[in-house]
């Protein structure tokens, strides 16, 4: 594979750092009293925050199903097992590391998967 290590590695770590950022972002706690939710007279305040609040937790579970990727190709990386399929053990097309280098498994399976 003509793929270099040592700059999937860093590009791994780096991508690591801003999901990790992100999901900070995304799961921190508010501690404004006037932010959290109330169901007050007035139609739709609370239904509003609520959906905001829905809609980081779908965020922040896609971003760790990222993150849990990222963290699998760096252990491929140090196991020497980057660049293979962890379901069918086939060689994963350089072009799709290209593009994802968090891709741990094949076009097929991920596809079979999703």
């Amino acid at each position: 594979m003509a793929i270099d290590p040592d700059a999937v590695h860093a590009a791994l770590e780096a991508e690591r750092a801003d999901l990790a950022g992100e999901l900070v972002d995304l799961t921190a706690v508010t501690r404004d009293p006037a932010a959290t939710i109330g169901f007050g007279k007035r139609v739709g305040e609370g239904t509003s925050q609520a959906v905001d609040r829905i809609e980081k937790v779908g965020q922040a579970g896609v971003l760790s199903a990222k993150l849990a990727d990222v963290e699998r190709a760096l252990a491929k990386l140090d196991e020497d097992t980057y660049g293979w399929c962890d379901r069918c053990g086939n060689e994963i097309p350089e072009g799709r590391l290209e593009a994802r280098p968090w891709s741990v498994r094949c076009m097929t399976c991920a596809s079979a998967q999703a």
